[in-house]
């Protein structure tokens, strides 16, 4: 689809570099110093297409966002062979989990593995607990079952993480998760994820309800779960009273769509 942040700004063009996010989680800026889009997360493929003082202009190779991280955020190109399906880990200094935690690793960071212990992984971010992690090329089945690890991760405008999660990022977390190609912003979601459903069709598990400017995900026929500044929270929430509550500063629900089985 056409959409500005889709779309590389003609006058950053001129590299065509690959490289992949180096630390934990940086943040997707509009412009340098600029507002947050939205986050990528480490091991995550870009391609750097301009570069001064500092900055980076990058596409992201997942979902073919634009904007802006720092220079320092970036590293060379590795093939990742794994990725962090629990909630969040941790890279430690040695195969030990008393020994001091290197980094914080937030769900769908991607790790490359020098080599292996019996319950670690060795990476060049620490030993990372064996429990913690799929293979890359691993997938879950069941998108609410991954939003809902997000649960009470704090609203963040733009957020993309365990440390902090907005309503269309919680969404293309879950998705990505399960194999399903997702864009970073709820328009973008609204357009293109899964089937439209008729007015009036009753909502059952991972639909996807859309308002402007706003998404949730249906985790039964009564629930929701979503990202949302009301709480300030990613929570669970009846579906009528988030109706209500929403119409009166954001209108009636705009859409219902349902996403493909990944079974």
């Amino acid at each position: 689809m056409t959409h500005p942040r889709l779309t590389p700004d003609p006058e950053r063009l001129g590299l065509n570099e690959p490289a992949q996010i180096g630390r934990g989680v940086v943040n997707l800026l509009r412009k340098p110093n600029g507002a947050r889009d939205r986050q990528l997360l480490l091991g995550a493929d870009v391609t750097v297409m301009w570069r001064e003082d500092g900055w980076a202009y990058v596409q992201s190779a997942a979902d073919g966002y634009c904007g802006y991280v720092g220079v320092a955020s970036l590293s060379k190109p590795q093939e990742t062979t794994h990725k962090v399906s629990a909630a969040a880990s941790h890279g430690y200094q040695n195969a030990n989990m008393k020994s001091i935690d290197r980094c914080a690793l937030s769900h769908g960071s991607r790790l490359a593995m020098l080599d292996e212990t019996d319950d670690f992984i060795r990476t060049v971010h620490g030993f990372v607990p064996k429990q913690h992690i799929i293979e890359v090329d691993g997938f879950a089945t069941d998108p609410a079952d991954i939003a809902a690890m997000f649960l009470d991760t704090p609203y963040l405008w733009g957020g993309n993480s365990r440390w902090g999660i907005d309503c269309s990022g919680l969404i293309q977390m879950a998705c990505t998760a399960c194999d399903i190609p997702c864009g970073g912003d709820s328009d973008m979601q609204e357009a293109e994820l899964g089937t439209l459903l008729d007015e009036g069709t009753a909502p059952q598990r991972n639909d996807l309800m859309f308002w402007k400017g706003h998404v949730a995900l249906v985790w039964d026929e009564e629930t929701l779960i979503h990202a949302n500044a009301h709480a300030m929270a990613t929570v669970f929430e009846p579906i009528e009273a988030a109706k209500a509550r929403i119409a009166k500063t954001d209108g009636p629900v705009t859409a219902l769509r349902r996403l493909p089985s990944v079974d």
